[in-house]
């Protein structure tokens, strides 16, 4: 059972989804305080959200995507949780050059990672590697006032079971992507381990 929940980009989450990307780059929301993102949760459901320039701000193969699916997402009344994440490693990455090291990785535009890194005081963006499972049925629940706000973390109002839930990807192909992952060039450290 979860209720934890990361707020994404709905096309990211569907990036997430089919196993195209497991990284996410998080800076933090307005809410987040002086501390911005932290990484609190090892497990959490993903939160799409509808945020309306997402299409602008993702490569073109990604832009086509969202125009497939932006027919069928949920209205802004509606919560569909699909997916939970199971964090496999992140860094702190405190160069912008890092952070283009994982170009190809995810779908954002490059214009997009440079501006989340400039973005406030601290120049630096959390770079996180997920395992994304599929919940065994999809739940959508009613969109709350408290799940509004520029934030990172949602504590839903009802635990998701995820009881069933299979990985988008199999062992080798995630395997193949944590690999890429942990060989880009950090100058920096994120899970105490590395």
């Amino acid at each position: 059972m979860m209720r934890m929940a990361l707020k994404e980009w709905a096309v990211v989450v569907d990036a997430l989804g089919r196993g195209e990307q497991i990284v996410l780059l998080r800076k933090g929301g307005l809410l987040e305080g002086r501390g911005g993102f932290q990484v609190k949760q090892t497990e959490f459901l993903l939160f799409p959200t509808l945020f309306h320039q997402q299409r602008e701000s993702v490569i073109a193969p990604a832009q086509a995507r969202y125009d497939e699916i932006a027919p069928h997402l949920p209205g802004a009344d509606v919560l569909r949780v699909e997916f939970f994440c199971r964090l496999a490693d992140w860094r702190l990455l405190g160069s912008l050059a890092e952070a283009e090291d994982l170009r190809g990785q995810h779908i954002w535009r490059d214009e997009v990672i440079a501006e989340r890194f400039e973005w406030g005081r601290a120049k630096e963006i959390h770079a996180l590697a997920v395992r994304v499972f599929r919940l065994d049925t999809p739940v959508e629940l009613p969109m709350a006032a408290s799940y509004g706000g520029c934030t990172s973390w949602v504590e839903l109002e009802r635990e998701m079971d995820t009881g069933g839930a299979k990985p988008v990807l199999e062992d080798e192909p995630f395997a193949r992507k944590l690999g890429r992952f942990q060989k880009a060039q950090w100058k920096s450290l994120g899970m105490p381990n590395h």
